[in-house]
C-alpha cells in the first residue's frame, strides 16, 4: 500500500494542476476569512485605519473588477508563454523532458498566484452591499487585494526571467542531473561494499540458487504498460504466509505485455486465485516510465538530449558533451555505491524473493551505448567519451565496473579506426584510450593489493 501511495503522490506531484489548485482553494478560504473579519470588527476605530482602503462601495467594485480583469488576462498570457516554452523544449530536448518542466514549482506558483488573485477578487466583490438601509465595504479584503496586485507585478517579472532561463540547455541538463542524483541517492543509499556473492554466500538457499529444482509456474500480467514500481513488502508478506519463493521477471522501467509472465512462483500447489490477484496488484503498471524505482529513467533523459543534439537537424555537439559530462558524474557516484542484492530473505534467512537486479554494467551501457553508436562521425564526442570513461575508471573498485567501462572504451577505439579518416584525429583518440588504460590498470593493481 505504501508503494502505491508513493506512486500516486508522484503522479500528483508531477501534474501541472495540483499546486495551483491548492492556491485557489487557499484564496477561496482567505476571502471568506477576511470578509468575516470585516463584518466582525469595527476597523474604522483602529489607529492605523489610514492604511486601509478608504473609498466607497463603487470605488471598491471598480478596484476589484480592475484587478480581477487584469489578473485573468495576465494568467492567459502566462499560460500561452508556458505552452510555447513546453513546445520548444519538446522539439529541442525531447518530449520526455516535459515532465521536468511540468514539475517546475516556479511555473506552478506563478500560474496559481494569478488565478488565485482572480478568484479572490471575484469572491470579495460579491460581499460589497449598497442598499438603502445598509452599506458595507470590506476594507480589509479590498486592501489585501491591492497588496496581491502589487505582489503579482513582481511575480510577473520573475516569471518572464524564469521561463527564459529555464529553456537554456545548460540549465535543463543540470536540472535533469540533479533529479537523477536525488533518485540515485534514494535507490543506492549505502557506500560500496561486498559483491552479491560475498554478502550472500552464507545463505544456503542463495548458494544453491543455480541448482534449484522446485515445481514452479508463472503468473501472467493482466495489462500492458511500463512497470513503474513493485511493492516488495506486499510480495514478502505473501511469500512468507504461503511458504513460497517469488521470482520477478521484470524490473521497474521495463515494458510488460498483457499475458506475458510477470512472476514465477515456486510452490508445491497452485496458489488461490485471490492470492495471485494480490501478487499482480503488487505491480504498478502505467503508460509511462517513472523514476520511483527506475534508476535508468533520468539516464535515458540525458541520453535523449544528447542524441537530439547529435542529430543532423540540430548538430549541437556542445550540448551532447554537456550530457556526457553529467552522465560521467552519475557513473562516478554509482561506482562508490552498493547495489541492492537480487536475493531477498525473510527474518529467518530463508530466500523468499528473487528480483531482476540493476547492475553497474547495465547502467553504463544505458548511458553510453546510444551516444557512442550515434557519434561515430564526431571526433570531439568520441574524445570526450574516452575522457569521461577515464574519470570513471579512477573511481572504480570492482571487476564488474572495470570490465563494463573497458568494453565501452574498446568499442570507441575500434570505431575510430573505421570512421576517422584523418591520422591526426586517430592519434588523439589513441592517446585518450592509452590514458584510460593506464588509469584502469592502476586501479586494478590497487584493488588486487587491497585484497
Amino acid at each position: 500500500m505504501k508503494t502505491r501511495l508513493l506512486n500516486l503522490w508522484e503522479s500528483i506531484r508531477t501534474s501541472f494542476w495540483f499546486l495551483p489548485a491548492l492556491m485557489v482553494i487557499s484564496a477561496i478560504l482567505l476571502s471568506f476569512v477576511l470578509s468575516a473579519a470585516d463584518r466582525a470588527v469595527a476597523l474604522d476605530s483602529f489607529r492605523y485605519v489610514n492604511f486601509l482602503y478608504q473609498a466607497g462601495p463603487e470605488g471598491a467594485r471598480s478596484v476589484l473588477s480592475t484587478i480581477a480583469g487584469s489578473m485573468i488576462t495576465v494568467a492567459g498570457v502566462s499560460f500561452s508563454i508556458t505552452i510555447v516554452a513546453l513546445t520548444l523544449a519538446s522539439s529541442q530536448f525531447g518530449p520526455r523532458l516535459l515532465r521536468n518542466f511540468m514539475l517546475d514549482v516556479g511555473n506552478q506558483i506563478v500560474l496559481g498566484t494569478f488565478i488565485s488573485t482572480f478568484i479572490y477578487c471575484l469572491l470579495v466583490l460579491r460581499t460589497i452591499q449598497t442598499t438603502e438601509n445598509h452599506v458595507f465595504v470590506p476594507r480589509l479584503s479590498v486592501t489585501f487585494a491591492i497588496v496581491l496586485a502589487l505582489t503579482n507585478v513582481g511575480v510577473l517579472i520573475y516569471f518572464i526571467h524564469h521561463i527564459s532561463t529555464s529553456i537554456l540547455a545548460d540549465r535543463v541538463i543540470a536540472k535533469v542531473y540533479h533529479d537523477l542524483e536525488e533518485h540515485l541517492r534514494r535507490l543506492f543509499p549505502n557506500e560500496s561494499g561486498p559483491t552479491f556473492q560475498e554478502r550472500d554466500h552464507k545463505n544456503a538457499d542463495v548458494r544453491c540458487i543455480e541448482d534449484r529444482d522446485f515445481p514452479s509456474y508463472s503468473i501472467n500480467a493482466v495489462r500492458s504498460g511500463y512497470l513503474q514500481a513493485v511493492d516488495h513488502e506486499c510480495l514478502m508478506k505473501i511469500a512468507c504466509q504461503n511458504d513460497i519463493v517469488i521470482q520477478l521477471r521484470h524490473r521497474p522501467g521495463e515494458f510488460i505485455a498483457a499475458g506475458s509472465p510477470l512472476v514465477s512462483v515456486e510452490a508445491d500447489d497452485r496458489l488461490a486465485e485471490s492470492t495471485e490477484e494480490q501478487i499482480v496488484y503488487s505491480f504498478i503498471v502505467g503508460v509511462q516510465r517513472t523514476p520511483e524505482q527506475d534508476p535508468e529513467f533520468a539516464i535515458h533523459q540525458l541520453v535523449e538530449v544528447a542524441l537530439r543534439a547529435l542529430s543532423p537537424g540540430i548538430n549541437d555537439p556542445f550540448t551532447a558533451i554537456l550530457c556526457i559530462d553529467w552522465l560521467g558524474s552519475a557513473l562516478c557516484y554509482l561506482a562508490n555505491r552498493r547495489f541492492p542484492s537480487p536475493y531477498q530473505c525473510d527474518e529467518e534467512g530463508k530466500l523468499r524473493i528473487l528480483i531482476k537486479p540493476v547492475t553497474f554494467s547495465g547502467i553504463a551501457n544505458a548511458a553510453f551505448d546510444q551516444i557512442r553508436q550515434n557519434s561515430r562521425s564526431s571526433i570531439a564526442i568520441m574524445i570526450r567519451l574516452l575522457e569521461t570513461l577515464t574519470t570513471i575508471a579512477d573511481q572504480t573498485r570492482f571487476t564488474e565496473q572495470q570490465e563494463a567501462i573497458l568494453l565501452q572504451a574498446k568499442m570507441i577505439e575500434r570505431a575510430s579506426h573505421e570512421s576517422c579518416p584523418e591520422k591526426h584525429d586517430r592519434e588523439k583518440i589513441q592517446q585518450r584510450y592509452q590514458s584510460f588504460c593506464d588509469v584502469l590498470n592502476r586501479r586494478t593493481r590497487k584493488a588486487v593489493k587491497s585484497t
